[in-house]
């Protein structure tokens, strides 16, 4: 059969669904709305390959609405538009159910086509998308649906879903098949959560695998050839992308170089190497700051060496930063200093300019002191004299904090001196 095995082997009952425990188990608020009959609008928001487009076509089944797909990478205006002239016609009858997929493609004047017929109840909205719905989708559009989260199916759950695969594949072909737990196994952890993306290794290691004795046994060599890789869930654009470089300045920060240098192995395996570059130099000068301050021309000649000899021989010298990123004493001091700073302008408590700090030598006819009365500080002893350098309405704040790091300390003892034997 041309149809793909994902495809044919659609869920018949909410119980035949594998994974997302968490909105259709027994009880569970998704669950009891679909039984209701009464279907909401609604966002599906999760990765590819995980129920989105099955659930959808579960739920139009299961209240006899009439299906109508939409993709929003290709879905024009004009499309939206046809299929609304249907409703006055036989499909229109018990309403239609409109699943629009990838709706963060749509446009904000697409989106906003939608909004009279959801809100009068004639068509039902079921977006999916793989991008956090709150950035990406229309405001309008999301305060009239309801969002729903999916998640990447447990392996365990994935396995079910190879099994069934399997039996239909020797079903429609009438020859047994021979699978062991291990290859089902490895199927479903390669696959990485995403259930269509098992079901097509399914079929691909059946028809890769010839017929012996009246049976085919499925390898676990074979399938390893047809799925290697493929556990790589990563888009440049997406969540996922952020989630790992989430997690490897995180892991940075927290000071754990294994992890560090696993996330780091996982975004190179994806060859993108300037986002590794990036984080990498964001976190040397966030994370460990002050308390090592050689750490950023070190990692920037990391970088630079990274970006000149290119991939595969940049993993090591950025794998050299990393571990000393992770290993070394950390400090945001300078990081809380530039936020709290930043914060007082938003706020504009930090217009203007002490009179000594300006660059003009002649006071205006309203001023109440003349004289610009600018201390030079190395005609003074240590090179310091105190006087006042914040504008006035922040002439008491406090940016930076030392951090409890040696250097900072060391720092912070040197002027402590200065300033007290000048007091």
């Amino acid at each position: 059969m041309d149809t793909p095995l994902a495809d044919r082997i659609r869920p018949e009952r909410l119980e035949d669904i594998v994974g997302q425990h968490h909105l259709l188990d027994e009880g569970r608020p998704l669950r009891n709305i679909i039984e209701s009959g009464h279907i909401p609008n609604m966002v599906f928001y999760g990765p590819s390959g995980v129920g989105k487009t099955t659930l959808a076509s579960f739920i139009a089944r299961k209240t006899n609405r009439t299906l109508r797909k939409l993709n929003g990478t290709t879905a024009s205006t004009a499309d939206i538009k046809a299929i609304f002239e249907e409703l006055s016609g036989f499909s229109g009858i018990n309403g239609i159910l409109l699943y629009l997929d990838e709706i963060q493609y749509f446009n904000k004047k697409q989106q906003q086509t939608l909004l009279e017929y959801i809100e009068n109840g004639s068509i039902t909205l079921i977006a999916s998308t793989t991008e956090n719905p709150y950035f990406y989708v229309y405001g309008a559009i999301l305060s009239r649906c309801t969002v729903f989260e999916f998640k990447p199916v447990e392996k365990d759950d994935v396995i079910r879903a190879v099994r069934r695969g399997f039996d239909v594949l020797s079903g429609d072909s009438d020859v047994p098949v021979d699978v062991d737990e291990e290859t089902a196994a490895h199927i479903a952890y390669a696959c990485g959560g995403d259930v269509r993306k098992a079901l097509n290794a399914v079929e691909l290691s059946f028809d890769a695998t010839p017929e012996r004795d009246g049976v085919k046994h499925i390898s676990l060599e074979t399938v390893s050839q047809l799925t290697q890789k493929s556990a790589m869930r990563y888009d440049r654009e997406g969540d996922e992308h952020y989630d790992l470089l989430s997690a490897f300045q995180k892991s940075m920060r927290g000071s754990d170089p294994d992890a560090a240098v696993l996330y780091l192995a996982r975004i190179l395996a994806a060859h993108d190497l300037p986002s590794a570059c990036r984080r990498l130099l964001v976190c040397a000068c966030e994370d460990v700051g002050l308390a090592n301050p050689q750490i950023i021309p070190i990692v920037k000649a990391a970088v630079d060496t990274a970006l000149m000899v290119g991939l595969p021989e940049a993993r090591i010298p950025l794998a050299d930063a990393v571990i000393l990123v992770a290993q070394s004493p950390k400090s945001n001091s300078a990081y809380m200093a530039i936020a709290a700073a930043m914060a007082d302008i938003e706020a504009g408590k930090a217009g203007g300019f002490p009179r000594q700090l300006q660059n003009k030598h002649y006071d205006g006819a309203d001023a109440a002191v003349k004289g610009q009365f600018y201390k030079y500080p190395h005609d003074f002893p240590d090179h310091w004299v105190e006087q006042q350098y914040l504008p006035d309405g922040v002439r008491d704040a406090v940016y930076y904090v030392p951090g409890d790091n040696k250097n900072e300390q060391a720092y912070k003892a040197y002027w402590d001196r200065i300033k007290k034997s000048q007091g």
